[in-house]
């Protein structure tokens, strides 16, 4: 079946660079394709990320990103003086016959910059998307990376195209492993580029190397999520812990704490100090196993044994228990 543009008069038609089809129909989202189209349609006139919003539904923080990625492709150019990022844009498209967009050769030396420098620093440079359209050519994991990514997640823009090269080319970590991180990251909801390298790296430094290791690794990040969320209802938290309370929370799910034995010091945390300390829970807690109490009834009962003999006088019951030694206990925690 063949398609013809309904066009009316060619007076009513703008041109498109053809670099634009042939390179970039699958690496730009629809965002971006919607801001080019208005833009081409608006050449040689002035125009305000505003309008361009309004007239496309695309907000303006995406306006800028497909702005970027045009200017990256070369397909746009910002009138001098004027960045990127700035409110009026004025990019000057040329007729199709005198676009000239230089296409690199795929080679190894194009993506060395992106695989010798760490995620967290600054000076990292991002493959520009005609650099990773030409990769794409001769790296075919990659981009079945991306097809499986697509599906996950949608459109995937350069950012998150940059970082998933840079996990699988210098982390080194396999196509089902990442593939198995995103699906992780997006089912919490948190399948955004900076989260998702921060996994990355974690994985890279356990030697998660293997589908049935992430496997694992992903059952175990959802135990420790429930156990989380147990722990923030018992202790009748609004928010996530911080970085410093999960670190807390993850020996005691490590150690096998029981969820009761918990709850019972934190009651008695907020008996003495009248505030939630994970700290002062953990120092109890600790106590408590050195001593002998691996359970809530086992802190009730010497509790108990407790009240009893220090009613009646006694330090020490028949079944053996130390009072004395228990009020030490209790109160050097």
């Amino acid at each position: 079946m063949e398609f013809k543009a309904n066009c009316g008069i060619w007076g009513t038609m703008f041109g498109v660079p053809y670099i634009v089809a042939d390179n970039f129909l699958k690496l730009a989202s629809g965002d971006h394709i919607k801001v080019l189209l208005y833009l081409l349609r608006c050449s040689g006139r002035a125009v305000t990320n505003e309008e361009i919003s309004a007239n496309t539904g695309v907000n303006s923080q995406n306006v800028d990103e497909a702005i970027i990625f045009w200017q990256q492709a070369n397909v746009l150019t910002a009138e001098s003086g004027i960045q990127p990022a700035a409110n009026i844009m004025t990019p000057p498209i040329q007729p199709v016959q005198n676009v000239t967009v230089p296409i690199p050769q795929p080679a190894v030396q194009e993506i060395k910059p992106v695989v010798e420098i760490a995620p967290q620093t600054p000076k990292r440079e991002l493959l520009k998307p005609s650099e990773i359209s030409a990769m794409l050519k001769d790296a075919p994991d990659i981009s079945e990376l991306f097809k499986v990514a697509e599906q996950l997640l949608g459109n995937i823009n350069n950012t998150m195209q940059n970082s998933l090269i840079w996990i699988y080319t210098y982390l080194g970590l396999k196509t089902e492993v990442i593939i198995t991180l995103i699906a992780y990251c997006k089912e919490i909801e948190k399948a955004n580029s900076s989260y998702i390298e921060k996994i990355a790296v974690n994985w890279a430094e356990k030697d998660i190397t293997t589908l049935e290791i992430a496997q694992e690794e992903v059952e175990r990040l959802y135990e420790s999520r429930t156990f989380t969320v147990e722990i923030m209802r018992i202790f009748d938290m609004k928010r996530r812990p911080t970085t410093k309370q999960q670190e807390i929370v993850d020996i005691w799910q490590t150690e096998k704490y029981n969820l009761d034995l918990i709850k019972c010091a934190y009651e008695r945390t907020i008996e003495r100090i009248d505030k939630l300390s994970f700290e002062y829970i953990n120092k109890i807690l600790i106590t408590w196993r050195e001593n002998g109490y691996s359970s809530a009834d086992d802190v009730k009962s010497a509790e108990s044994e407790y009240r009893k003999n220090k009613k009646s006088g006694e330090k020490t019951s028949s079944d053996g228990f130390d009072a004395e030694k228990y009020n030490i206990l209790i109160n050097d925690i």
